[in-house]
């Protein structure tokens, strides 16, 4: 009797371990945007609270992955021992801000041509080995609403080209662009340049770090 009773102990803790869920790695990939995600307060933090309020905070473990002041060609500079060394299941790419405001700030910034070839070659790379890529778009530069900020026509175009990369490599997208845009319209009738969704015009406040948060773990968690 008491050989059964171990015998059934063993197969119930065997089978209990094979079909726990592997932990799936899930690196944020970025600038400075991406940085402070990492600290309290920040979507990755809210991402990690969120997903251990819905009970498999053990399944995902989020890393972030960001450099201040980071252009496209950076990511794709660092991807080796930041990115494909720790061997993550997911990453998430978001870039494209400092390609286009380096432009008027610093005279540098980052072609449309180039940003997207090198923004080619990191997915490339990803899914070359067999991970899942989500692609990001730059969400604002000034959030007035009427696209009068200096940089939309940039920022829109860039986006684009983002929209287009996940369309040919099948990859998953959150399209920050449009969100900032559509809720900007809704939550800032005064057309004010920043402080709705973001400190200083560009990184976010608690309103846009839990907006990105959200809309993040609705793509990190879809099917």
């Amino acid at each position: 009797m008491q050989l059964l009773f171990r015998a059934a102990l063993i197969v119930t803790l065997f089978t209990v371990t094979s079909f726990r869920p592997r932990t799936q790695k899930v690196i944020f990939f970025g600038d400075s945007i991406t940085a402070q995600g990492a600290k309290p307060g920040g979507y990755i933090v809210k991402m990690k609270e969120a997903l251990t309020q819905k009970g498999i905070g053990n399944d995902y473990d989020l890393i972030g992955a960001g450099i201040g002041g980071n252009k496209v060609y950076d990511l794709y500079l660092r991807m080796d021992d930041d990115v494909l060394a720790q061997t993550p299941d997911i990453v998430f790419i978001y870039i494209g801000v400092n390609d286009v405001w380096h432009k008027t700030m610093f005279g540098t910034g980052t072609d449309i041509d180039k940003f997207e070839k090198f923004y080619t070659a990191i997915i490339s790379k990803l899914l070359d080995r067999h991970i899942r890529v989500i692609l990001c778009t730059p969400a604002v530069i000034g959030e007035k609403n009427d696209f009068t900020n200096q940089q939309d026509g940039d920022m829109n175009a860039y986006s684009q080209v983002i929209r287009n990369l996940a369309q040919k490599f099948h990859c998953g997208l959150v399209d920050l662009r449009e969100i900032f845009h559509n809720y900007e319209l809704k939550n800032n009738p005064g057309n004010k340049d920043f402080g709705i969704l973001t400190q200083d015009r560009v990184h976010l406040n608690d309103n846009g770090n839990q907006l990105v948060a959200d809309k993040m773990l609705e793509a990190l968690l879809a099917k």
